[in-house]
């Protein structure tokens, strides 16, 4: 089993039109120690200087909190880590629709059986939902056919959406980024019964990559589903999470794992950059 060694450097931010007096923020850019992945070296840095606070959030995601109170027109947040990450392990799980169904399993994953609010079905959804259930004897072949369903039938084409953008908007436009088909697939697979969350991280976009390039990478969503135990799978490439994949948090939806969100007194915010810098170390 060949491990992958990736050093990621993900700058983002927000410009204003004018002095901002004090800021509260909240980055969610830090990856976590975990089976799939180690973490060698992770650090966040912020512009203007200032105090930062590390905790971990209900959900389990690092977060760095900050707050400035230095007048600034621009905020800069950088995350730097190294992370060892592994190729798919066992692809396989084995629980039956019934065990899903058991009180125990449904109140110990309660929490990820319901809707939110990008994720929540239409009647045409909750059908087609119904619809693949009934064609797959085990939860797991169906968490696998709703991947390939939403895959075939939305298209990832870049800007497309916002992040305001929810599931049947996505659907009935037939398009969307990797946000919207990953919230599709948490939807269809709750309203299968099948415990999902949403997963918030990075993707370097070569197979096969050569050691020491450096390339413009991704921040990237996917899905885990549970069935017996939990997997993960990327409907927008169709490809279990490998070595390509670092994870940085989850939930039930893009608003419990944003990379940066933050409130703040003075002029209006005229944008947020986004610059990840992925390099194959190993």
């Amino acid at each position: 089993m060949n491990s992958w060694r990736l050093e990621i450097e993900h700058r983002t931010g927000f410009r204003y039109d004018g002095q901002v007096a004090a800021s509260y923020n909240e980055a969610r850019m830090t990856p976590r120690d975990e089976p799939h992945q180690a973490v060698l070296d992770a650090r966040v840095e912020v512009w203007p200087e200032a105090s930062t606070h590390r905790y971990v959030d209900y959900w389990g995601t690092v977060v760095t909190a900050f707050d400035v109170h230095t007048p600034h027109d621009r905020l800069t947040v950088t995350a730097t880590a190294v992370v060892e990450t592994l190729p798919p392990g066992d692809l396989l799980a084995t629980a039956t629709w019934a065990e899903l169904a058991d009180p125990g399993t449904v109140d110990r994953w309660h929490e990820l059986l319901l809707p939110s609010p990008h994720t929540a079905l239409d009647d045409e959804l909750t059908a087609l939902a119904d619809e693949i259930r009934g064609g797959h004897g085990t939860p797991h072949a169906a968490a696998r056919a709703v991947c390939e369903t939403v895959r075939a039938e939305v298209a990832y084409v870049a800007g497309s959406t916002g992040v305001q953008t929810d599931a049947v908007q996505a659907w009935r436009q037939r398009s969307g980024v990797c946000q919207d088909l990953s919230h599709l697939t948490v939807g269809l697979l709750r309203s299968m019964g099948v415990p999902a969350r949403y997963v918030s991280g990075y993707l370097h976009p070569t197979p096969d990559a050569p050691v020491g390039e450096t390339v413009v990478g991704q921040s990237h969503a996917w899905v885990e589903w549970w069935a017996g135990r939990w997997m993960g799978f990327d409907p927008t490439n169709g490809v279990p999470i490998g070595e390509r994949h670092v994870v940085i948090g989850r939930g039930r939806e893009y608003g419990d794992v944003p990379p940066l969100k933050g409130v703040y007194a003075g002029p209006p915010n005229t944008g947020q950059g986004v610059e990840v810098k992925i390099t194959r170390v190993r």
